[in-house]
């Protein structure tokens, strides 16, 4: 509604912001390929293929996300240049490295974050780039408290405990930005 479309707006910017980021830190993209881990309605993997990338593939442990990426894809005329798999990262074998690698959202939900950022290392060949909630702001006790009775658990993150986290999966360079709520991370695999 145009309710909810303000109050994202002006209150979670950065969800917008961390859009504008992932995309600016992925150029150039005409021509690569991407892997989008958690890809959820592909809000970021049709914005790839509109920007010129090879071929993209989400992978999502819902079904239901998948089933909309895929309808989308055919309504759009894009199915030669991007896959949708229901995979777990952590399982997921693909044939060959993606030039780049996001997880956007995703670690708000992962308990080891370190091997899920191995795994997104040791698939790519170029740069990986993530979204991580931070733990000391506003939202986040809200939000803990709020998801915590839907049984969900959600994780936070200290930019000492990114930079931990970064070099024990491996990553020697990586630039970590402040934005909003959130911190934003794109690490070189070189």
């Amino acid at each position: 509604s145009k309710f909810q479309n303000w109050l994202d707006a002006t209150f979670r910017w950065d969800m917008y912001a961390r859009f504008d980021y992932t995309l600016q830190h992925s150029e150039p993209i005409a021509g690569k390929t991407i892997l989008d881990v958690g890809c959820g309605t592909g809000r970021f993997a049709f914005e790839y293929l509109k920007r010129g990338a090879k071929h993209v593939t989400g992978i999502d442990i819902a079904e239901n996300m998948l089933a909309i990426c895929r309808q989308r894809a055919e309504a759009e005329n894009v199915s030669d240049r991007c896959a949708f798999v229901q995979a777990d990262l952590l399982k997921y074998q693909p044939d060959t490295k993606f030039d780049i690698c996001i997880g956007i959202g995703l670690f708000d939900y992962i308990p080891d974050a370190l091997q899920v950022l191995t795994k997104m290392r040791e698939v790519t060949s170029d740069r990986v780039i993530v979204s991580l909630p931070r733990f000391w702001t506003w939202r986040a006790p809200v939000r803990k408290a709020r998801l915590a009775l839907k049984g969900c658990d959600v994780y936070f993150y200290t930019k000492e405990k990114i930079d931990a986290l970064m070099k024990q999966a491996g990553f020697r360079r990586y630039e970590l930005e402040h934005v909003g709520q959130l911190y934003c991370v794109t690490a070189f695999v070189q």
